[in-house]
């Protein structure tokens, strides 16, 4: 496979020492394309575009500031860093690159960086118009960072991050996001909406949590790359303004995503949640936090909220297991009772195992345990599955049965 040096040579690109000083005779440099300046640096000059969003900004329903405590989210993310920092020390960051694969052949030609200044949104992003031009991006790029003390991203510990910090030690520029706390908000978008949503996608979020469509000038991800080697070859940058718009909503997103996200986590019951799966995505984060009765709330709101049979059946188990928890087993048994109603075989066994334990009511306990064995039996369910269920049910009535004396 062809090495990243290769491709560009194919397209008549230099590197390295060979690089001469940029051509003057751009058709259209990337300054008639998208508005910005040239920052200079001990390394040289670097084109950074910019662009402020102020506090009235919406990004489709949702506003982008982040007002509510991000303590929660400290907690889940097992940083306290996360919860002290005023916002304005969070970076909000997003790198478009010349390929998916990483290492030091893979380089970010575009680094859109976000932080809050008094209320408003800065937005800046770091452009190579050369490859040769990577060490005075990087120094810019620092400059920005200066004020900050954590970084937020989507996907960025798997891949933003570490290619950055590739290239800083190439070009042996110490990281300046080396000590930040690091927030990656694509882990916890999985907790909150992987049984709601077929995908968690920055942009299918966006369009389907904050309510934000794209405009035309969007280009889809696996195209950017090429852009950019076109651009090389061509100096021609006007198919790159909607690679500025791609990196800019991305950088945007994140903030408007956070901003939500720990609204939901302050007041879950204002009216920003609408999905009774989403209530019960937001319990089971509580449930892992220990946060058991606020948990308890949310998963009883998620069942008010009305659900799928499937999803009410995973809803009420993880309520009834979590009263268990809470030592409030009157209103797990309500709950059960409820479930066996619907055909929820766990349930049966649930109520079995509660009057054997609990009201050491052997013959109530067999009822229990036999119409569990009824439901396994008539249940549509793969072979594995209704093994495991009969082997548990038959292991269970063999012992009543032999307590009971039958």
């Amino acid at each position: 496979m062809p090495s990243l040096a290769d491709k560009l040579k194919s397209l008549g690109v230099k590197t390295g020492r060979e690089i001469p000083p940029l051509p003057q005779s751009d058709s259209h440099p990337i300054d008639s394309v998208v508005a910005g300046s040239y920052r200079s640096t001990p390394r040289g000059d670097a084109f950074v575009a910019e662009q402020i969003f102020d506090e009235n900004y919406l990004h489709g329903n949702v506003s982008h500031l982040v007002k509510s405590p991000l303590s929660l989210i400290s907690k889940w993310a097992n940083d306290v860093r996360i919860a002290e920092l005023p916002i304005g020390k969070f970076a909000f960051l997003d790198t478009e690159t010349s390929g998916m694969a990483g290492g030091t052949g893979t380089y970010a030609f575009l680094v859109g960086v976000g932080r809050f200044v008094e209320g408003s949104f800065n937005l800046q992003q770091f452009f190579l118009r050369d490859p040769s031009e990577e060490p005075a991006m990087l120094e810019a790029l620092i400059h920005f960072l200066a004020p900050c003390e954590a970084l937020v991203t989507f996907n960025g510990k798997a891949f933003d991050a570490p290619l950055l910090h590739t290239r800083y030690s190439l070009h042996r520029i110490p990281v300046p996001f080396k000590d930040y706390a690091h927030l990656d908000l694509l882990p916890l978008a999985r907790r909150l909406w992987r049984d709601r949503l077929p995908s968690r996608a920055l942009k299918y979020l966006e369009e389907h949590v904050l309510g934000f469509t794209r405009a035309s000038e969007e280009v889809p991800g696996y195209e950017i790359p090429w852009l950019y080697f076109d651009y090389l070859r061509t100096r021609d940058a006007r198919p790159l303004g909607g690679v500025f718009y791609h990196n800019a909503m991305d950088v945007v997103a994140m903030a408007a995503l956070l901003g939500h996200i720990s609204d939901m986590f302050a007041d879950p019951y204002d009216g920003r949640i609408e999905h009774g799966l989403d209530f019960i995505a937001l319990g089971k984060l509580y449930e892992d936090l220990n946060r058991w009765d606020e948990a308890a709330r949310l998963f009883e709101r998620g069942l008010e909220s009305g659900l799928d049979e499937s999803d009410f059946g995973v809803a009420v188990r993880r309520l009834s297991i979590l009263q268990k928890k809470r030592g409030d087993i009157e209103q797990a048994v309500q709950l059960w009772e409820q479930a066996a109603k619907q055909g929820h075989i766990y349930a049966h066994i649930e109520l079995a195992k509660y009057y054997e334990h609990k009201k050491r009511d052997l013959k109530t306990a067999i009822k229990w345990a036999k119409s569990a064995r009824k439901e396994a039996v008539r249940a549509d369910l793969p072979i594995y599955v209704r093994k495991h269920w009969l082997d548990e049910i038959d292991h269970r009535l063999e012992r009543l049965e032999r307590k009971a004396g039958l």
